[in-house]
Order: structure tokens, then C-alpha cells, then sequence
């Protein structure tokens, strides 16, 4: 049985992380996000704001990093594997700084595909700044657009999530997928 890889991904704020906790509560396999790790272990090395000062490292770290989550979740034995974003988040994040990369980020997100790719919209009820998160709401959305836009680019047929309680967002998905 090989495993379907799904995505849960959307702006900074939209509750991403909050699904992926019920997620984990109710025993579903999950791979968490791995940019705020990133971030700390860069500022243990002296570097506060890693990826303003060196965007390309930075996303060159999330893209192995993520290559790595994607390869793992092949060789878990689950029938859903469930990831806290997904490797063209790097690239719509990238597009929306206005920062080039070389062709290895497109290829990456052209070969290394996903099942099912979950969009969570801005939120702003729920949309709190904190130390790892720099942008304002309406950034928020702006990179919730370039989501959307990076991941049709690749092919994907986004699902959007409805506002809800994180209960019923995460039954939501998990409606869908059981017959994946």
C-alpha cells in the first residue's frame, strides 16, 4: 500500500498548524512544518531574521527539508500521510518576495508530486503575529493568492477548507480523503 501524501497549506495564521495538532490527536500521521525549526536554529547561530537576510539559503534549507518530509512519508506505513505544507510553498512564498531561484526549486515541485492539496483561506479572526510570523494580515493574503496561484501552476486542484471550528475543519478533510 503506498501511502497518499496530503497537503495542508494556506497563508501564515489560517489554523494550518491547529489541524495538523487534531490531526495528530486523532492518531492520523503527520509531518509537521519545518520553517520556524529553521528559523531558531538560525538564530542559535547568530542569524535573527534568516530568511530576509539570506532568502535563498533559507529556501534552499525548506527545500531539502521538505524533499526529505516527502520522501519519508512514502515509508510510513499509513494509508494517509498528512504534511504541514507542501515543497510550492517555498516557491509561492519566493514568488511573492520577488526572489529568483534556480530550476532545481521547479523540478523539485514537478517531480515530487502530492494526492491532495488542502487551501486554508485567511482568517482574521483566528490571525496572530508572533516572533517566527512577520507578515501583517493583509500580507496574508496576498501570499494566500500566490498559493493558490504557485500550486495550479503545478497542476494541483485546490480544496478549500471553510471557516469553521478546527473540529470541523479537520472532519471536513478527513471526509474527503477517506476515499483517496
Amino acid at each position: 500500500m503506498k501511502p497518499k501524501r496530503i497537503v495542508i497549506t494556506g497563508g501564515p495564521g489560517t489554523g494550518k498548524t491547529s489541524i495538523i495538532n487534531e490531526l495528530i490527536h486523532r492518531n492520523y500521521s503527520c509531518i509537521e512544518e519545518i520553517s520556524r525549526q529553521i528559523t531558531l536554529d538560525a538564530r542559535a547561530k547568530g542569524i535573527e531574521q534568516l530568511f530576509l537576510t539570506k532568502p535563498l539559503l533559507f529556501s534552499e534549507l525548506l527545500l531539502k527539508g521538505r524533499e526529505t518530509q516527502f520522501n519519508e512519508a512514502a515509508t510510513l506505513r499509513k494509508k494517509l500521510i498528512f504534511l504541514d505544507r507542501g515543497i510550492p510553498d517555498i516557491l509561492a512564498y519566493m514568488d511573492y518576495s520577488g526572489d529568483k531561484y534556480p530550476q532545481f526549486f521547479n523540478d523539485s515541485c514537478k517531480n515530487k508530486r502530492y494526492d491532495k492539496v488542502f487551501i486554508l483561506a485567511p482568517w482574521q479572526e483566528i490571525y496572530i503575529s508572533d516572533n517566527e510570523r512577520y507578515e501583517d494580515f493583509n500580507q496574508a493574503i496576498e501570499i494566500h493568492h500566490q498559493l493558490v496561484n504557485t500550486y495550479k501552476k503545478y497542476g494541483y486542484e485546490l480544496v478549500d477548507v471553510p471557516f469553521n471550528s478546527v473540529k470541523k475543519r479537520t472532519d471536513y478533510i478527513l471526509n474527503i480523503v477517506e476515499n483517496l
